[in-house]
């Protein structure tokens, strides 16, 4: 019997061209994502999914056929696992992705086979928003009430200003910084992108703004300890479809800069601990083109956390925490 089992709730990405359009339609049909009935959301959901796919498809093509958020997520699993062991814990840890295999019910199914007595659900989105750890939440205890309902269930919330999480993601951007050109230094700014959310998930009371707005906080903080650290902004990024989102979106912020003379742009994807589509393409295509169209000179975009030992330290302490 195997007492505990630590699930690492993600969302996933296609792994291969043709998975593109499922994973749309599995995320479009996502009732966290697109709030109406199920009579009208399923048939919008494929007729989105089929108009978007071909866009979608070309962008993973030029990522080399398919996302990487699947690798890195086993990474972080294994390295979790290692930290874990390293503390003494023996704990097995999975990964349950919300549209792509591995999904809740495999996991589930594995628990039953190892006869696991505790299930711990460690969502890997820092902040918390109904669209992501509350949508992967439900999904997995819905399941689990069908299939091992003898199985106990705990969950960690989210975790923006954990210290160790704090300090990874503070180290990533120390060290971006320290490559910017000397003579753009005092013309450096910092954009903290973060992943968008619809006004009306906003106005519903989903804290997910608030979160982000304390990572932020949380991670300056801890550089100014340091030194002196150049301004920052919070943009949003990832917009989609003609509804009202969180703003300024991370390209207006960036022209805005460009407006503003700024020299050297180094921008945090503070929402996103792997990279993937958002990241290798959004920021580091799209959002760098327009830095370019505006004038700035020198970007620089810091690296997800991915399997940071620091990361995976903060992970480790949250587990011990659920445990406790």
């Amino acid at each position: 019997m195997t007492p505990t089992l630590v699930v690492l709730l993600q969302m996933g990405g296609p792994a291969s061209l043709d998975q593109v359009r499922p994973f749309l339609e599995a995320l479009l049909s996502d009732p966290a994502i697109l709030r109406m009935p199920g009579v009208f959301r399923r048939p919008l959901a494929r007729w989105i999914a089929r108009r978007r796919a071909p866009a979608v498809t070309e962008v993973y093509r030029r990522l080399g056929g398919g996302s990487p958020i699947g690798p890195l997520t086993e990474a972080q699993a294994r390295g979790l696992q290692q930290e874990m062991a390293r503390r003494g814990i023996d704990v097995p840890v999975r990964v349950a992705m919300r549209y792509v295999s591995p999904r809740a019910e495999e996991v589930l199914q594995e628990a039953v086979h190892l006869r696991v007595r505790r299930l711990v659900l460690l969502p890997l989105y820092p902040q918390f928003s109904t669209t992501t750890t509350g949508s992967s939440r439900a999904e997995f205890r819905a399941l689990a009430s069908r299939v091992c309902p003898e199985v106990e269930v705990r969950e960690v919330e989210d975790y923006p200003d954990h210290p160790r999480y704090v300090e990874a993601l503070a180290e990533q951007v120390r060290r971006t910084l320290d490559s910017v050109p000397r003579d753009l230094r005092d013309r450096t700014r910092i954009l903290w992108s973060a992943h968008g959310l619809p006004m009306r998930h906003v106005r519903s009371g989903d804290p997910y703004p608030e979160r982000i707005h304390r990572t932020v906080a949380a991670v300056e903080a801890l550089l100014a300890q340091e030194g002196p650290i150049p301004p920052g902004r919070i943009g949003w990024q990832s917009r989609v479809g003609p509804v009202q989102w969180l703003g300024p979106s991370t390209e207006e912020v960036v022209r805005e800069e460009g407006r503003r003379g700024t020299g050297a742009l180094v921008v945090v994807p503070v929402s996103f601990v792997s990279e993937h589509l958002e990241t290798l393409y959004e920021l580091d295509v799209l959002v760098r083109q327009v830095a370019a169209d505006v004038g700035i000179m020198s970007y620089h975009r810091v690296p997800a956390l991915n399997d940071h030992p620091r990361f995976l330290q903060a992970l480790a302490d949250l587990v011990q925490g659920a445990l406790a």
